[in-house]
């Protein structure tokens, strides 16, 4: 869930990209999931490419996700 990343000091979240909902991006909520990609990029969506809401992979997010999120 959300929550879950915005653990991480550097987080940021590129909303505009989110889903469209009724022709506006959605808004997050707590109970709301995003993906971690297997490179490590974060996406509303199961597509490695599309509606990318975290791509600033860093040695400390590479840490935060194996080491915190456990993935």
């Amino acid at each position: 869930m959300i929550p879950s990343f915005r653990q991480f000091s550097g987080w940021t979240e590129s909303s505009d990209n989110a889903r469209q909902e009724n022709s506006s991006p959605r808004q997050f909520t707590d109970s709301d999931f995003l993906y971690l990609q297997e490179n490590f990029v974060v996406t509303d969506g199961v597509f490695l490419d599309e509606n990318v809401i975290f791509d600033k992979v860093t040695p400390e997010w590479v840490e935060f996700c194996k080491n915190i999120l456990k993935f």
